[in-house]
């Protein structure tokens, strides 16, 4: 199978192919936002000089996500997801416009800050929706495939409304920042809006919950939500192979940002020139096209080799060869080494990933998968924030150290042991 023809299959499913508009309308207008405002003007990591200001950065990103997220799973098992996506992409809507009306007035650079860091909330709320509900609007033998499809869409519709951005700082290189923002914005606004017209066209419970929670008044519904989300976790534990599937994913997450944040750093200090900044974010663009080329292949290889091998070993052979692609760095800082990693450990990160959202999907009764998710969103942002800190600690300056290569590398190598003998059914849960 190819990822043409995977795509190909899942398109005459109307409810995948429905979703999947309304998943690339929304992320590529996050792209855009993300240029226009939230990267561009108050938070770059990449632009950092130090492991410990690269690490206060992706705090300062992630984080808001984190805080959201123990809101977000009882919400997506309460109301109904398409309604969630209508809704959520209409209040990004709202934000988006908001924060033109403070720059427009030059407001305060605090509510700047917590606009911009509020609609990037709200957007993983809709991708935690959108991941809860693609179960429902496909067959069970095909979620390996809309898992490799779905999400390297997205990136790259992403990806495209970045490019927009770009673009418009290119064509119009002697507008101030403030009108850029604006003209990204704005385009921002218009993606968002498309993808609550395009979330329109699903049914109203195409998406589920199938058996959603009771509707409960705002107080008591707050005092819930902390014990659903603890129910969510019980579950999952009980169910022991999605519980175990996350924990996975949240420790090659961790031990792929620390190589994350020693790319950025070997780019400015070993194969860009310190004194000139923006030439080492030539290198770490040039570090990230090897990567996407790596989620790429994950995304045409797993579906047709994850369900040869069986998802279990498939994610036991990517963690050896994130092992193998590290082992890489361990013997050579040099460009080629860094580039081959880049390539190797993305494929290794992005092909386990792959699975594990097959498997909590396949795993996790509908009434529980929003929160599933919510705790996988959790997870995947605390192992990142986590890891940008252990590199702060072990990382020089220069971002690289052949004794914390070749340990990431057996960190792989202990992950994959253990996860070899998790168990590969799920435990009945009543």
């Amino acid at each position: 199978m190819t990822l043409a023809s995977d795509l190909a299959r899942l398109w005459r499913a109307r409810g995948f192919r429905r979703l999947t508009l309304s998943r690339l309308l929304s992320q590529a207008g996050d792209g855009m936002f993300q240029v226009g405002i939230a990267t561009a003007f108050f938070f770059d990591p990449t632009q950092a000089a130090s492991p410990s200001e690269i690490a206060i950065g992706f705090a300062v990103l992630l984080t808001p996500f984190t805080l959201v997220g123990p809101f977000v799973g009882p919400l997506i098992d309460r109301w109904q997801r398409q309604r969630i996506l209508l809704v959520g992409n209409l209040v990004r809507v709202a934000l988006a416009g908001t924060i033109l009306a403070v720059l427009a007035f030059d407001g305060p650079l605090w509510s700047l800050y917590a606009l911009a860091l509020l609609t990037l909330s709200v957007n993983r709320f809709l991708l935690a929706a959108m991941s809860a509900g693609l179960a429902n609007v496909v067959p069970r033998h095909e979620l390996l495939a809309a898992n490799a499809i779905m999400p390297t869409l997205g990136t790259i519709a992403a990806a495209a409304g970045a490019a927009i951005g770009g673009v418009v700082t290119f064509v119009v290189p002697t507008a101030s920042d403030s009108s850029l923002a604006l003209a990204t914005l704005m385009s921002a606004m218009g993606a968002f809006a498309a993808s609550s017209w395009a979330a329109t066209l699903l049914g109203r419970r195409e998406l589920g919950p199938t058996r959603p929670l009771a509707a409960l008044r705002l107080g008591a519904q707050v005092r819930e939500l902390g014990r659903e989300l603890a129910s969510g976790v019980i579950y999952l534990h009980r169910r022991v192979t999605p519980f175990q599937a996350l924990a996975v994913m949240a420790a090659q997450r961790l031990l792929y940002g620390v190589m994350f944040v020693a790319s950025i750093l070997m780019s400015r200090y070993l194969l860009g020139d310190p004194a000139h900044p923006e030439d080492s974010l030539g290198e770490f663009s040039l570090v990230l096209a090897f990567a996407a080329a790596g989620f790429g292949l994950a995304a045409v290889v797993t579906p047709w080799l994850g369900p040869r091998v069986g998802r279990h070993r498939w994610i036991v052979a990517c963690l050896v060869l994130g092992a193998g692609g590290q082992a890489m760095l361990a013997a050579s800082s040099s460009r080629w080494a860094l580039l081959a990693a880049a390539v190797v450990i993305s494929l290794a990160v992005q092909g386990a990933k792959i699975a594990v959202d097959t498997i909590v999907q396949r795993d996790t009764a509908d009434e529980f998968r929003g929160r599933a998710f919510t705790l996988y969103d959790m997870a995947y942002n605390v192992a990142f924030v986590a890891s940008a800190a252990v590199a702060a600690a072990v990382l020089p300056a220069t971002g690289y150290s052949a004794g914390v290569m070749a340990g990431v590398a057996v960190a792989y190598l202990v992950v994959a042991a253990v996860y070899a003998r998790a168990p590969r059914e799920p435990s009945p849960v009543a």
